[in-house]
């Protein structure tokens, strides 16, 4: 239902924070009080509510509203009661200090002087699970409206409702948030950072380990039907919570809990923070590295391809976007242009496909900003590999693949604009860029020829091939692995005996005989004519030479050690 993932956070700023000494009473079972809450959020737009004190707890008191409560039916308010005891318990042995254990503690003793905090439940529209209100930890001077409490509320509907634990976690980690970051080191953590850090404390409490009906199952159905929002900007839409949520799952999945916990305690804010905290853990990516990663991530999703290209969490190894697709069609020649807006921080995927040829790609993007624009190149979805496109300080940047379509199916741009660091107050410009994709088809007569050339080029392979297995035969049969000396008719010598063995490996059609005496007769001035005659281009032409004339000189010599030396 809507109302369990519309958790809001509402922030109202103040100079500083007055304190008034006064004593407090801790409130008893049974005490009614009125309450404001924020009307916005209320089912009825009520500024102020009556509420009873319903359970107190080791670490909080539970009011129901009192409107509410009465109008149930006998047995709907034992279930409730019921669930108030399996709350409290949960929140005091579980979420309490597991929470305050790895984040930090709330203001405590605080602006009320009490132990403990307190939660109302109230009656609120249905794409609402609970709020935190900033303006309840100042004193009625600064803020008329101020319940002066640590205090969260949460919807009545969430009594009745499994993830009411996943909904008190969220948002009494604001509630914790509020005393780290505003109260001790007088900062407002951004609000797309806040939501994040909340949304993950259901999953540090293992509400999300079972993934069939869990806070992190409805987080990725919101991530996947908005996958381009932005994630710095808030505008406190369901798709808002989808981007944070998946973003900081992987964040924590590769960088651990740590870096959400050093950031919390640092003096600075949003993106800078999280760049601090990686330094002071020793990581060499920055928080531009690390989403560009994310981006390549949900498209991948595959460790195979890279250790950052995937999540680690179990119910997370399936997920995937779909890019926008932009096809070409199979013509001799096909162009498009196509002009996208996007914002600061958020990812975008546009996957080509079709067509066969060179395809030729041209990126020109708003030159006011900086885009980063990594692409998959895939020969199915098994390969794929991943490079980056560089664009100059245009924003401009071409590129081109040779026979798309047959060694590559399809190109995936992922496209975003990192420039912004901080002062995420408010909506966001869009930038424009526009991709240029056009891709040629080669005419048959053209295919013939390329085919013809790959298979020349694997007969010169296989000719190489075999050259390297008849010289390594000629090394082992002749003593002699060079001829350095003239040879003629009438010499005997050891290199005449090294002519004669080369001769006769070359076969009976060049040495019939093929005798071996290292004597350099008739017989052996025949043999050789027979060879200069076969090798005629490299021995006798360039001498002007049609005919053999038995001498092995310069040319003749050459040819041998060429044909005993031959490597491949």
């Amino acid at each position: 239902m809507l109302k369990r993932f519309g958790i809001k956070i509402v922030f109202i700023s103040f100079l500083s924070i007055i304190f008034l000494p006064f004593f407090a009473f801790a409130d008893s079972q049974g005490q009614v009080k009125t309450f404001f809450v924020d009307s916005s959020y209320d089912a009825k737009q009520r500024e102020q509510i009556s509420a009873t004190l319903e359970k107190v707890s080791q670490n909080a008191y539970f009011y129901l509203e009192d409107e509410w409560y009465k109008n149930l039916t006998e047995e709907e308010k034992e279930k409730v009661d019921k669930n108030l005891i399996t709350l409290s318990q949960e929140f005091d042995q579980k979420i309490y200090p597991q929470l305050t254990s790895t984040y930090g503690q709330e203001w405590k003793p605080g602006i009320d002087n009490d132990q403990r905090i307190t939660i109302l439940f109230h009656q609120m529209r249905e794409d609402a699970a609970g709020y935190f209100k900033t303006e309840d930890e100042y004193p009625k001077v600064q803020s008329p409206r101020s319940n002066e409490r640590e205090m969260v509320y949460l919807a009545t509907d969430s009594l009745k409702d499994s993830l009411a634990p996943v909904y008190l976690a969220h948002e009494f980690t604001h509630l914790i948030t509020f005393n780290q970051k505003e109260r001790l080191r007088g900062v407002s953590e951004e609000t797309w950072l806040n939501e994040a850090r909340a949304d993950y404390s259901p999953t540090l409490l293992g509400y999300d380990s079972e993934y069939q009906g869990s806070n992190l199952q409805q987080r990725v159905k919101q991530f996947l039907s908005s996958p381009s929002d932005s994630l710095t900007e808030w505008q406190n839409q369901r798709k808002d919570y989808g981007v944070v949520n998946l973003f900081i799952h992987y964040l924590v999945d590769h960088y651990g809990i740590k870096i959400l916990v050093d950031s919390l305690k640092s003096s600075k804010v949003g993106i800078e923070s999280i760049n601090e905290a990686l330094k002071e853990n020793g990581y060499q990516e920055d928080f531009s590295q690390i989403f560009t990663n994310w981006t390549i991530a949900v498209f991948l999703n595959d460790c195979n391809f890279g250790e950052k290209y995937c999540y680690k969490t179990e119910a997370l190894k399936n997920l995937k976007i779909t890019p926008a697709l932009i096809f070409l069609p199979s013509t001799q020649k096909t162009q498009v242009s196509l002009n996208y807006s996007i914002k600061q921080w958020s990812g975008n995927w546009y996957r080509i496909m079709g067509g066969e040829g060179e395809l030729k790609l041209e990126f020109d993007g708003e030159d006011k900003v900086q885009f980063k624009l990594p692409y998959v190149l895939c020969r199915d979805t098994q390969k794929c590999q991943v490079d980056f496109l560089n664009l100059d300080k245009n924003q401009k940047g071409e590129i081109s693949f040779e026979n798309f379509g047959k060694d590559w199916s399809s190109l995936t741009l992922i496209p975003s604009i990192q420039s912004k660091i901080s002062g995420f107050n408010g909506r966001e410009p869009f930038y424009n860029f526009r991709i240029s994709a056009s891709i040629e088809m080669k005419s048959s007569q053209e295919k013939l020829i390329e085919e013809l050339k790959t298979q020349i080029a694997a007969l010169k392979a296989q000719i190489a091939q075999l050259q390297a297995k008849i010289a390594e035969i000629l090394r082992k049969k002749v003593s002699c692995q060079r001829f350095e000396n003239n040879l003629y008719y009438g010499m005997k010598n050891e290199e005449v005996r090294c002519l004669q063995e080369f001769l006769k490996a070359q076969g009976p059609e060049i040495y019939p005989e093929g005798l071996v005496t290292g004597f350099f007769g008739p017989l052996t001035q025949r043999a050789v004519i027979r060879f200069q005659e076969k090798y005629a281009e490299d021995i006798l032409y360039p001498l002007g030479l049609k005919k053999g004339t038995g001498f092995v000189g310069p040319s003749t010599r050459s040819k041998i050690n060429q044909l005993l030396n031959i490597t491949f």
